[in-house]
């Protein structure tokens, strides 16, 4: 089973975290959830959008921290999966999630502070359609990720149930400029793929990262990185209107991101 039809069903919703982010995958957890909090900053009061939201990791962990944020996916299965997320850590109140199609986003022009995705934009068959709803409903910062055309990817790619489509950077500077977003920020990461932190314990996968980091730091790194973290902001006057503690990255200690983020 490929595509959507993989994605949607019940049984990849209810494993998704238990086989992603279990083992050394909670250090791939924790990157990104500190990548979200570097580029949206201080997050209290702010309207933020998140795209394919899933299984609620970062709705309920931006909600916990004052936010007021709306999650959209297409999987009904995902959705429940990040409602009960919710009750659990007690934030329903402070979050909604919808089932929706983020090439038709359902609202009005410049309406959130930020828009996100994460782990989206490699399954996307018409990525410059996504970006440009994103630059749409925001007035301020779009952040999202991609896997990278030259990483250890594309050794077992077609392996994967969806596939990934991998980016280079200057596909991403198009899609930028195509959208009228201008890049705040970029960071790039993970030498050794996702896939092998998944299957190693967790106090092991410590050791990795730690050569991971080291062997990645500088031009090289950045080359070969697994995954870029790109932060952009709308090219329009709400970059000077808007909100001023989500114009630029932010970088937020690891202590900030907790276990139970």
């Amino acid at each position: 089973m490929k595509g959507k039809e993989w994605y949607q069903a019940d049984d990849v919703a209810q494993e998704y975290e238990s086989k992603r982010f279990s083992r050394g995958g909670q250090l791939i957890d924790r990157r990104e959830k500190r990548a979200v909090l570097d580029s949206l900053g201080p997050v209290a009061d702010a309207d933020i959008l998140e795209i394919a939201c899933g299984t609620g990791r970062f709705t309920s962990m931006l909600a916990g921290k004052g936010a007021n944020i709306v999650g959209i996916d297409i999987s009904d299965a995902m959705l429940a999966q990040g409602r009960r997320k919710a009750r659990d850590s007690g934030v329903s109140d402070n979050l909604e999630l919808l089932r929706g199609d983020a090439a038709r986003l359902p609202f009005p022009d410049d309406h959130f502070d930020a828009v996100f995705a994460v782990r989206f934009f490699h399954l996307a068959e018409t990525p410059a359609t996504f970006l440009t709803e994103m630059a749409r409903v925001s007035n301020d910062i779009i952040f999202f990720d991609t896997f990278n055309h030259r990483s250890t990817r594309i050794i077992y790619n077609w392996l994967l149930p969806m596939g990934s489509h991998l980016y280079s950077r200057s596909r991403v500077e198009e899609l930028l400029s195509d959208a009228d977003l201008a890049m705040v920020d970029d960071t790039h990461d993970f030498l050794f793929p996702y896939g092998f932190y998944r299957k190693i314990p967790n106090d092991l996968a410590r050791g990795f990262r730690d050569i991971d980091k080291s062997l990645g730091d500088g031009d090289f790194g950045d080359a070969l990185a697994s995954v870029s973290y790109w932060t952009a902001t709308v090219t329009t006057d709400s970059t000077t209107t808007g909100r001023t503690d989500l114009e630029t990255p932010h970088n937020v200690p690891d202590e900030a991101v907790t276990a139970d983020d």
